[in-house]
């Protein structure tokens, strides 16, 4: 569900049911409360070690007419633009106040060998992002207990690839509750095609879907980062 409610705002996702194959090319899905940043477009980056990744885990089932419902594994991911950018060997920030670094970052391909894109660990999620694991499925705090404005999710297999999909012929569905959306407010639920790994191992990248890197779509790169 997206759960928005006075007088922080919240969105919840629950997928229900999943008619899907395991593999494909097809698309992942990515969750959103807008939130617009600075450009600068980089082609790889480097993986923070300061915050070990403690991506909330996302209810997730696969169903068939005569197997019935299973399990799979499932978790939510910070899209990178969002995360803490800083020094690869330090903790100097590469990206403050909407500016990149003059020294670290003076064009993408130096920016992306110097700087890396950290993790975020539990409290991290719930406190800076606004992004909690609930019982069945996530919840998101539009304005967060830091001060934080919007996010964007990625659905990754709980591991180091985001989920993708084959819907020929099947069905993706999910519970949104609205009982308390307040007004103004834009969220999403939707599918774009992205490489599966997040683009680790392309060029510097060792950052990866872990990670949230790899997004593009109409609005590359001018709400992209990396």
């Amino acid at each position: 569900p997206f759960w928005l409610r006075r007088p922080r705002t919240y969105t919840s996702i629950t997928p229900i049911a999943l008619c899907s194959s395991q593999s494909g090319n097809m698309a992942v899905a990515r969750a959103a409360l807008a939130a617009l940043l600075p450009p600068l477009a980089a082609r790889a980056q480097q993986a923070g070690t300061v915050v070990a990744e403690a991506s909330p885990p996302m209810p997730l089932h696969y169903c068939t007419t005569a197997g019935g419902c299973v399990d799979e594994a499932a978790a939510v991911t910070l899209d990178a633009n969002w995360r803490w950018v800083h020094k690869a060997d330090g903790y100097e920030n590469c990206f403050t106040d909407g500016r990149w670094h003059e020294k670290h970052c003076p064009d993408g391909l130096t920016c992306a060998s110097a700087c890396a894109v950290e993790g975020v660990d539990a409290e991290g999620y719930a406190k800076t992002y606004g992004v909690r694991g609930i019982e069945t499925g996530v919840e998101l705090e539009f304005v967060s207990q830091g001060g934080n404005v919007g996010s964007r999710l990625y659905l990754t297999d709980g591991a180091d690839s985001y989920k993708l999909f084959k819907l020929k012929n099947r069905e993706f569905t999910f519970d949104v509750d609205v009982s308390s959306l307040a007004c103004g407010l834009n969220g999403a639920l939707y599918f774009v095609e992205m490489d599966a790994a997040g683009g680790k191992g392309k060029g510097n990248n060792l950052a990866g879907a872990r990670l949230g890197t790899g997004y593009c779509d109409a609005q590359c790169p001018k709400d992209v980062k990396w």
